[in-house]
């Protein structure tokens, strides 16, 4: 990385560029992820009941979801929204918002098959996230598994090291 990509980092961020994110931005990000799923999922609700309501509305019931439904289709969400974040910028909103990327541990972008399967770990076993307050690498569980790494990272765009895509 270069003086000029720097100038864009605040001063006091310049030295953590490429560190190893720890569990509280982690975490920070991850409730920020959280989030954005919850409003995609409630307005994926409200445009299904305005659509029940438009197809009949003299019949039209407000719908009652079930737990077991919400929390399935949060999940997918959750998983469709990190695949696809991983994947395309190495970043989700929650990690862009804390300056962070995952990367593969040679600095390129996850693959989608890598990113998918990272996001469904995440997803179903987020506890993980919590190993990397132990760990001296600062690496979750999830990290250890599929060789990845979550560094801090303020640049808009991946620097040149990370433009390749690994599997």
């Amino acid at each position: 990385m270069n003086d000029s990509e720097m100038v864009s980092v605040p001063r006091e961020a310049r030295s953590y560029q490429g560190a190893s994110a720890g569990v509280v931005t982690r975490v920070a990000a991850s409730v920020v992820d959280a989030l954005v799923v919850a409003l995609a999922l409630a307005g994926s609700y409200a445009a299904w009941v305005a659509l029940l309501f438009v197809l009949d509305p003299r019949r039209f019931r407000m719908p009652d979801p079930s737990l077991l439904w919400s929390v399935a289709l949060f999940l997918v969400y959750l998983v469709l929204y990190l695949t696809v974040s991983w994947w395309m910028a190495g970043r989700t909103i929650g990690d862009h918002v804390w300056g962070v990327r995952v990367t593969s541990r040679n600095g390129a972008l996850l693959g989608i098959v890598r990113a998918f399967v990272r996001a469904v770990t995440c997803a179903l076993f987020p506890v993980g996230l919590l190993w990397c307050a132990v760990d001296r690498d600062r690496r979750s569980l999830h990290d250890l598994v599929l060789r990845t790494s979550v560094v801090y990272d303020w640049l808009p765009h991946p620097s040149s090291r990370w433009g390749t895509r690994s599997g």
